[in-house]
């Protein structure tokens, strides 16, 4: 056997060079190894920061955290997440296995059928083959799709009348009549003001940002001309509007909340509180037959006189939560009132979120398994749920009472929480009455949900100009959000809807202009 020193000089000049390269190549795996365990720890800590943030929708602070800056919040750690993957993935010494740790989980979302497809064929320059000389044939291929985006594109539709004159008589000229604008001498058609709404009050961008954006494509328009459009399409919306209350009215179950409406009050030099009333109805955890909706209803005022003006002719129950308008309306007799138990769990939730309290912890402890059974009938008929309700909710519901009822009688009298219980104990039979009626939710969540909106477009608009301008934004927003309530396109049904009262629509045939008119087929032969 060879001992090594006889080996040949380049042998061992090899042997060094190999060893040296094994070295470095372990020292490159090692580095990679780091820098990847370096990412994964920065994504982990992302990932727990998210789940912090995701905490707070029912954690200690779910009644203070802003819904939106959370979600601002989560977009730009879900950023830097995508950041961090990326520069992992981009580092191809990485190793495999540590690559396909860190495959990004993402929905990518589903490509509708409807969109219009543009076809790139990315072929072989050569299709001969390197071994006989043949042309080779093909046996499949890989299909990749990506989503594309064409800007907003502007177009001026060009309207042609041709007269017509006799050249034998004089005077005998024809022309077609020109058709009716919404905008008389103006230059929008009915799907740029609807496009103009729907930016305003459903995407909440104010007038002024949408003439910036028109002004980036060379369209020269005054905050003030789409401020026109926008009154002259709510004056044009209002018969929609009315009805689309009277619609809701005519059930037996609604639920009512309100919200202030910042106004413009020049004579004082600042901003006055104006309210929107929205009334909705939801027969969707009941599986009752009407689709959903919601009504706005502006007032310059926070009156008691208002609920009963606005809700004239109704008959049956009203969920809301403590304000006392609500009792005033119940006062009549024509309206029993079902009261919140989502506003009862906030008065324990304030206690205990700043400082421990025991009692207001085991109250909330106590209301937890009511929404658990809620849960798991949500969607059965309301006779079903009337019956569960009976036999499971109704149980913890008695005990309950009798537990704040003790309760009330150990705490001092003037404490926030003997407040909190007077609140509950004095709207018992308003709370309880969802145990007896199916049709009845355990809170009035659903109109609170109609409520953010407005909470929103309150944000960006800041204020409206005037009481005129309070009225504009709850018939828009009326019909916007009846629109997204039932899955209907709110631009597509505004701008039909417009076309159709250019078109002078009878007036007898309203309910056709109602977005319930506009549902999916498949849900409208459901309802």
């Amino acid at each position: 056997m060879t001992a090594p020193d006889s080996l040949p000089t380049d042998m061992k000049a090899l042997g060094a060079l190999l060893l040296a390269e094994r070295t470095r190549h372990v020292e490159e795996l090692a580095a990679a190894r780091g820098k990847a365990d370096r990412a994964e720890g920065e994504i982990a800590r992302l990932m727990a920061i998210i789940a912090e943030l995701q905490r707070h929708r029912f954690g200690r602070r779910s009644e203070r955290l802003d819904p939106d800056q959370l979600a601002l919040a989560l977009e730009d750690l879900q950023q830097m997440i995508a950041a961090a993957q990326a520069a992992a993935e981009k580092d191809d010494k990485a190793p495999m296995k540590l690559a396909a740790e860190h495959k990004r989980q993402i929905n990518r979302g589903a490509l509708p059928p409807h969109l219009p497809r543009e076809e790139i064929v990315i072929d072989v320059a050569d299709k001969t083959c390197a071994c006989c000389g043949g042309l080779k044939h093909r046996i499949g291929e890989d299909v990749a799709e990506r989503l594309d985006v064409i800007p907003a594109q502007f177009k001026v539709i060009v309207t042609r009348r041709p007269k017509y004159a006799c050249a034998a008589c004089a005077g005998e000229v024809v022309q077609a009549p020109a058709p009716e604008r919404l905008i008389e001498g103006g230059i929008p058609t009915e799907a740029l003001v609807a496009h103009v709404l729907v930016a305003k009050y459903a995407d909440h961008t104010p007038l002024y940002r949408q003439a910036q954006i028109y002004a980036r494509q060379g369209i020269t328009l005054d905050r003030s001309t789409l401020a026109d459009w926008v009154g002259r399409a709510a004056f044009a919306l209002k018969p929609v509007h009315a009805r689309l209350l009277e619609q809701l009215k005519q059930s037996t179950k609604l639920f009512a909340d309100e919200t202030t409406a910042p106004v413009l009050d020049p004579g004082r030099g600042r901003v006055k509180k104006g309210q929107l009333w929205a009334y909705a109805r939801d027969e969707r955890p009941w599986a009752g037959l009407d689709p959903p909706g919601v009504a706005y209803v502006y007032a310059p005022d926070r009156k008691h006189a208002r609920p009963a003006e606005h809700l004239a002719g109704f008959r049956g129950t009203l969920q809301v939560d403590g304000y006392g308008a609500y009792a005033d309306l119940a006062q009549r007799g024509d309206v029993m009132l079902a009261f919140c138990w989502s506003h009862v769990r906030r008065q324990f939730y304030d206690i205990q979120a700043k400082t421990p309290a025991p009692i207001a912890t085991e109250a909330l402890i106590r209301i937890a398994p009511l929404y658990a059974v809620e849960a798991g009938i949500r969607g059965l008929s309301a006779d079903e749920r009337r019956q569960a309700r009976q036999r499971r909710t109704k149980p913890l519901v008695e005990a309950l009472r009798l537990w704040l009822e003790e309760k009330l009688a150990a705490v001092s009298g003037k404490s926030t929480l003997a407040g909190a219980i007077r609140y509950a104990l004095s709207r018992w039979d308003g709370l309880t009455r969802f145990l007896d009626d199916g049709r009845i939710e355990i809170d009035s969540n659903v109109v609170e949900r109609s409520i953010r909106p407005i909470a929103l477009g309150r944000k960006n608009h800041l204020f409206a100009g005037s009481d005129g301008g309070g009225e504009h934004w709850a018939v828009i927003a009326s019909l916007i959000e009846t629109c997204k309530m039932n899955g209907v396109d709110p631009q597509a049904y505004l701008r039909d809807v417009l076309a159709k009262i250019v078109a002078r629509h009878p007036i007898q045939r309203i309910d056709e202009l109602l977005p319930f008119a506009y549902l999916p087929p498949a849900d409208k032969a459901a309802a």
